[in-house]
């Protein structure tokens, strides 16, 4: 289910200590949320795609992924102009079109956008295996981390389990239609799913207590920061600084 094309690569960034590309996305990210100007906006998007062709990133896969994105973007462009109010742009009869709206859907589309490409470069590029040692190894608290890395392992089996209970439903001849019987087929398909879900879940932990867990993954990998990725992490510190200050001065 979880397909991680972005992690095989060969860049500098696929090579990037995961801890090193998430300070420089959170601090990134953040600043870039924060911004309320179109100049540090637009320098985050042109940032982002610097970031992407610096990771040598399939364009298409990219662009796909930010179709996705802008699908829901488009929601707001539909929207906030017409509901937010202040000087109207256009009319159409009644249906005003108001520049502030249209501001800050141009705006909002700018800023995720960047967060995307950002995200794309620095953190998609590792394996969220990678991700999640990486996050308890910055100080995130090991149940959250658990709890990513559980979600990674288990979604395909969760998956698999769904994809089960549908095949042996066709072999029982149920087709989809849009009627009361296919809702309640799908709404006891999923209450299995869950039902076998959680069933799972208690062997696993059974297993993984006899086996000795004590709440901590232990790894072979050791996450070894150079010289090169404190750089990084410092350069992208210092870029998120700057967009602060293209903020404040624009």
């Amino acid at each position: 289910m979880i397909r991680e094309r972005f992690a095989l690569g060969d860049s500098f960034l696929h090579r990037l200590d995961p801890r090193a590309g998430l300070v420089s996305a959170v601090s990134l990210s953040v600043v870039l949320a924060l911004v309320q100007g179109f100049p540090a906006a637009g320098a985050g998007l042109v940032l982002g795609c610097g970031l992407v062709l610096a990771a040598r990133l399939d364009i298409g896969e990219v662009l796909r992924r930010l179709l996705v994105v802008n699908s829901f973007i488009a929601f707001i462009w539909l929207l906030v102009p017409l509901t937010y109010g202040g000087e109207p742009l256009f009319s159409f009869g009644f249906l005003h079109i108001s520049r502030e709206g249209v501001r800050l859907a141009a705006l909002i589309t700018l800023k995720s956008n960047g967060i995307v490409l950002v995200l794309m470069s620095l953190v998609a590029t590792s394996t969220l295996v990678d991700m999640g040692r990486a996050m308890e190894s910055l100080g995130v608290p090991s149940r959250l981390c658990r709890l990513l890395l559980y979600t990674v392992r288990y979604l395909t089996v969760i998956e698999d389990e769904y994809r089960r209970l549908a095949r042996a439903a066709g072999l029982r001849g149920f087709a989809p239609r849009l009627n009361l019987h296919t809702c309640r087929t799908y709404g006891h398909m999923i209450a299995m799913t869950m039902v076998r879900s959680y069933n799972r879940a208690r062997r696993v932990q059974q297993a993984m207590q006899l086996r000795g867990f004590t709440g901590r993954f232990v790894s072979m990998h050791v996450f070894s920061a150079g010289y090169g990725d404190v750089c990084f992490a410092a350069g992208s510190v210092i870029a998120a600084a700057g967009l602060a200050v293209i903020e404040f001065a624009s």
